[in-house]
């Protein structure tokens, strides 16, 4: 049976984000919040904020009117919240994802919906395709499953690729 794009796009998504948390398997909740590099991020840093992208672009999606999701730009979301444990953080993560997932399955991919204005592009309201919603959330997580890979290796010497057996 042949898929269908949306399925193809979701299919490849879903794929990033075992792959992210296949990075953080294994790792105590100390670890997690471990700053392992010169970087600010963490591990669970990481799961957090894509967490709150799957959030904020669910409700976009939903939405369709535009309006910034609250705490969309907040840059506390790259940190792993204080008393937070890595397990409840990957159980987030689930749940956003799956709800993401959702909201492109009802929405179409060729549904156009207005995005948030930018704190940097003041007065610019793109709009977008839930197609290049997609892409960009895969985009987003591939990049920071690569910045995890870096902070885990540094962490404890475990790679991504060590624990995929490739």
């Amino acid at each position: 049976m042949r898929m269908t794009e949306t399925q193809e796009l979701l299919d490849a998504l879903r794929e990033q984000r075992r792959t992210l948390l296949i990075t953080a398997r294994g790792l105590t909740d100390e670890q997690a919040a471990t700053r392992s590099t010169v970087s600010e991020l963490t591990l669970g840093g990481i799961v957090n904020h894509l967490t709150h992208g799957e959030r904020n672009w669910t409700q976009i999606l939903s939405s369709g009117t535009g309006e910034t999701p609250p705490g969309m730009f907040d840059m506390d979301q790259y940190k792993m919240p204080q008393g937070a444990g890595l397990a409840g953080l990957v159980a987030a993560y689930e749940a956003a994802a799956r709800a993401t997932d959702e909201a492109v399955e009802r929405a179409g991919l060729d549904t156009v919906v207005p995005l948030p204005e930018a704190p940097w592009e003041p007065g610019v309201v793109p709009r977008w395709s839930v197609r290049r919603i997609v892409l960009h959330l895969l985009r987003e997580t591939a990049q920071h499953s690569g910045h995890a890979d870096f902070l885990r290796e540094a962490i404890d010497g475990a790679s991504t690729t060590a624990q995929l057996g490739d």
